[in-house]
């Protein structure tokens, strides 16, 4: 299967052309913005791998949770690029694709929301790129973290942006990021099984519904004027 996936959730933008169990990534740390680095990497891929867009079978893009000009931004191109070659689109949640990258069975994934809050999920390997999701992902200050009953392996940088969550998760992968190359393996399955969407209904999984905090909301959460 040939897929283009786009992660762009976090700073860590990238993008990955999976042909078979091959995978080509392009991949940078921005602070800010990304939209010019997209579609010259996917170009890029596209031309090492000798494929054209046509050649695909669809395109993969980080769903969210995550920054919210991230998520358009994954999923606008994703959109864009499949209704021009008419190829289906599906949509991968950043959570599950720290899971994936954290290479253990169960994974509890932490990723620093901001504003005092961070996004969490926890999800349990069944098959190499099948997961099953125990908790969903939601949005949560970092003092009110609670993870399902068991033993979970805790991945994300979340648990590195809060000292409280570094106290309690002091063996925490906090290096985990999630991928092009995590959100392309994990839609795989997904394409197989027929769950490609029409481009028209992508859509990013934003959880939080709130883009930044009053002043009062601010100082309530221990932040500054």
């Amino acid at each position: 299967m040939n897929l283009l996936a786009l992660e762009t959730s976090t700073h860590h933008l990238s993008v990955a052309l999976l042909q078979g169990d091959a995978c080509l990534m392009r991949s940078e740390m921005l602070a800010h913005g990304g939209s010019d680095r997209l579609l010259p990497w996917g170009k890029a891929l596209l031309a090492e791998a000798e494929l054209s867009l046509e050649q695909l079978d669809g395109i993969a893009f980080g769903a969210g949770p995550g920054g919210f000009t991230g998520l358009r931004l994954a999923c606008g191109v994703a959109q864009g690029l499949a209704w021009g070659a008419d190829l289906p689109v599906v949509g991968i949640a950043t959570l599950e694709a720290v899971a994936f990258n954290a290479g253990a069975e169960r994974v509890f994934a932490c990723l620093d929301a901001r504003m005092n809050e961070v996004y969490v999920a926890a999800y349990v390997r069944e098959q190499a790129a099948v997961f099953r999701c125990e908790m969903a992902p939601m949005v949560t200050p970092p003092e009110l973290v609670s993870l399902p009953a068991g033993e979970w392996h805790v991945a994300g940088d979340g648990v590195a942006a809060y000292p409280t969550l570094q106290q309690r998760f002091p063996d925490a992968d906090k290096r985990i990021m999630p991928t092009a190359e995590a959100v392309a393996r994990l839609a795989v399955p997904r394409f197989l099984r027929g769950e490609g969407q029409p481009a028209v209904t992508a859509a990013p999984l934003y959880v939080r519904d709130k883009v930044a905090l009053t002043t009062a909301e601010r100082l309530a959460r221990g932040g500054v004027r």
